[in-house]
């Protein structure tokens, strides 16, 4: 299994489509980490046991902006929502990307990606031979990233506090995609890489 990571504002959606665009069938940590929490789901309910209901919408569904505030301006009760969902989320991943070609028929390439911000940050990284880190610059992140989710500058480099060091992330890769490049650039990349990862576990 190949894990792909970057910082927010990287581009690793964009970087995972293109290796979709491959064949390749992957699992997005975030998407997973979504249907964890859907109304009538055990975590659910203990995400409104702890917090109390106020932190469920109307309709049942959590309020993912009221958690947020709460939690990252409390350690303890981000440690306490990590020891929830981390291990959940890890068990729902690991069953979407098991037996590919039960859920994609005729899928035959011998490897598959987990796509996931907290890659290294959780032990997700155990369950991948390779990381491949999508990189842009610091300031290109902060941009992109009050591009698409309409963030003031404080917020988005508070987030990127709160995340790995860039160079840290770095250090710990496989393999760095460098996506601060025209897009043809980086999907060159993106099929070179490919192609040595086939021929790597065939």
């Amino acid at each position: 299994m190949v894990g792909l990571t970057g910082g927010i504002g990287s581009g690793k959606s964009t970087v995972a489509r293109m290796f979709a665009d491959l064949g390749v069938h992957w699992v997005d940590a975030d998407d997973v980490a979504r249907e964890v929490v859907e109304p009538g789901t055990p975590a659910l309910a203990a995400i409104a046991e702890h917090f109390g209901a106020a932190i469920l919408q109307a309709d049942g569904a959590l309020d993912r902006a009221a958690l947020r505030r709460i939690v990252f301006d409390a350690p303890d009760e981000r440690a306490w929502l990590e020891s929830l969902l981390h291990p959940v989320i890890r068990d729902e991943l690991v069953r979407q990307l098991r037996h590919p070609e039960e859920r994609i028929p005729g899928y035959a390439l011998p490897y598959v990606m987990l796509v996931s911000p907290l890659l290294l940050e959780t032990d997700q990284h155990r369950l991948v031979s390779e990381v491949l880190v999508v990189d842009v610059p610091e300031a290109v992140q902060v941009e992109r990233t009050m591009a698409r989710d309409q963030n003031d500058r404080a917020q988005v480099e508070r987030i990127m506090a709160a995340q790995m060091p860039r160079q840290t992330r770095r250090e710990r890769a496989t393999t760095i995609i460098d996506n601060n490049r025209p897009a043809a650039q980086v999907a060159q990349q993106v099929r070179t890489l490919h192609e040595a990862l086939v021929n790597h576990y065939a």
